[in-house]
């Protein structure tokens, strides 16, 4: 009898095993055609075999900057097919961001969005040895290459690079090892079952009968967003690929209707409350009998805007995903529109809330969050990031992703919000996220984000920047004192700017560097 040699569990080699069991299914659906797991397969296979001939080695970085369209897609599995990591590029840098990253990264191979040419030759260094910029040049390349998968062994030790959207400082990239993304982040469509092999994803594909249709509506240069992607494709389903330059409401509806999406994943306030509005709006114009399930990630959902989507898409759940680049997907939480609406997320065995002594916080008591398993090896380049957010306790190696947290008697995690953004105003802690929730609850309100600023006896002040919505005259002081009314006093803000939109980045988080900066350039004497 012969000895087959199992797959090992990369990503790439769960592709091709997924174009062998079930090739005639649709992997990829888009709003004018659908593409299967066979012809992603074969595209795919041409990107890699473009990048052999061009003299790309295993390791080597592939900078992807655009947006979503199918060669993100050939790109990002073309390049872990011959064991290079692609490089996800934000395509709202501009040239300073641009040339960090491109250096930072130490990229070979740049595909470019013609838009985006320009930025990109100004920004690259000579480690680019080729500019792939998409068109006649990329199209003339693939149908140059082979659609033999090439002749490569690849290991679970291959990496997989993020790039985090750096909302706080310079952006980093989070290196993992194959299998550890895999089993960390691209597993929650089985729910977290054990992977035996990738023999055995294959045929659990095979025997599913009614695969079902998970939709990404955010940019794949977001790690949420290729994750959605890589659970679609661990669990051997389809996914809904949302192309338009801009996020659409209508057109994200349009979608989901035409592909029967089961669960349509959001990146926060910036996408729900349009969804939810627009569905209120035309409430018949869109058959939505699929839709199962509103999920969300990246960014927190306020509790005004968790009402809106309740009352839009009635008798559907929200699942609230708590995770982050480096910590992986860490724990759920599932929401009938019945709770307070925060969302305390259960998680497993692998998450803990340490103490500032590095010890299990008692029940009740806040400190940081931390996750052990299948975690990151570190930060690309970066020693001193990778000294201060990977730990070993007491044997133990965990990731410390920089979120407060509390865990509460059920044993579920209550996430306060990020470290790095936590406002200390007279020696209190005040949670940007909380006091954002209780302004998004006026209905003068459309977005907001709060930072601290100086101030010369409290150290910082709360201070809000909001997007009003069309036509309103509500005044500052009528803000301060709704928030006044439900918040404890020092949560307030002591200073509102009114602006025409809230900074945020091109994956919808509110960008608190770019606020911050806003803030001080308005009233500097705050």
């Amino acid at each position: 009898m012969s000895h087959v040699t199992p797959r090992p569990l990369t990503i790439a080699d769960v592709l091709e095993a997924m174009a062998d069991s079930v090739g005639d299914r649709p992997f990829v659906k888009m709003i004018d055609r659908e593409l299967t797991y066979a012809e992603i397969d074969e595209r795919s296979n041409r990107f890699a075999n473009h990048l052999l001939s061009v003299g790309v080695e295993p390791g080597e970085h592939i900078a992807i900057h655009a947006h979503n369209c199918l060669e993100w897609i050939d790109a990002f599995f073309g390049s872990l097919k011959v064991r290079a990591v692609p490089i996800n590029i934000n395509y709202k840098y501009l040239s300073e961001e641009l040339a960090y990253l491109y250096d930072n990264s130490d990229s070979v191979v740049a595909v470019v969005e013609p838009a985006y040419e320009e930025l990109a030759r100004g920004a690259i260094t000579d480690k680019v040895r080729e500019v792939l910029v998409l068109g006649d040049a990329y199209d003339s390349a693939m149908a140059a290459a082979s659609p033999e998968r090439p002749d490569v062994e690849r290991s679970p030790d291959d990496h997989y690079v993020i790039y985090t959207g750096g909302t706080t400082g310079t952006p980093k990239g989070v290196v993992w090892r194959n299998e550890d993304i895999i089993k960390a982040a691209l597993n929650a469509a089985r729910y977290g079952a054990p992977i035996e092999s990738v023999e055995q994803l294959a045929t659990e594909a095979a025997a599913n009968e009614t695969p079902m249709t998970f939709m990404a509506a955010g940019p794949l240069m977001h790690g949420g967003s290729q994750w959605i992607m890589g659970n679609s494709l661990v669990g051997g389903v389809s996914i809904a690929f949302y192309t338009e330059r801009g996020f659409d409401a209508e057109k994200v509806l349009d979608l989901t209707e035409k592909a029967k999406v089961v669960s349509l994943a959001m990146l926060g306030d910036a996408m729900a409350r349009p969804l939810a509005e627009t569905a209120l709006a035309q409430p018949d114009r869109w058959d939505l009998s699929s839709l199962m399930a509103l999920s969300n990630g990246a960014a927190p959902l306020s509790q005004a805007v968790r009402q809106q989507l309740v009352k839009a898409f009635p008798g559907r759940f929200i699942l609230d995903s708590y995770g982050s680049s480096e910590s992986g997907a860490t724990g759920t939480h599932m929401d009938d529109g019945s709770g307070d609406g925060r969302a305390r997320f259960g998680v497993g065995a692998e998450v803990e809330v340490f103490d500032i002594d590095w010890k299990p916080a008692p029940v009740g008591q806040s400190g940081m969050l931390a996750r052990t398993g299948p975690i990151p090896l570190g930060y690309y380049k970066d020693e001193t990031k990778t000294a201060s957010t990977f730990k070993e306790i007491d044997g133990v190696r965990w990731v410390i992703p920089g979120d407060a947290a509390v865990r509460e008697e059920d044993g579920t995690i209550l996430v306060l919000g990020r470290g790095s953004v936590t406002i200390n105003s007279g020696g209190e802690k005040i949670h940007p996220e909380e006091v954002e929730g209780v302004l998004l609850r006026h209905p003068d309100v459309f977005d907001a984000a709060v930072v601290g600023t100086p101030h010369p006896r409290w150290g910082q002040q709360v201070t809000a920047v909001v997007q009003l919505r069309e036509g309103s005259s509500v005044t500052a002081e009528e803000l301060i004192a709704h928030v006044h009314g439900l918040l404890a006093n020092y949560k307030a803000p002591k200073d509102v700017i009114f602006v025409d939109e809230v900074p945020r980045t091109a994956v919808s988080k509110v960008d608190y560097r770019a606020t911050a900066e806003l803030a001080m350039r308005e009233h500097p004497s705050s």
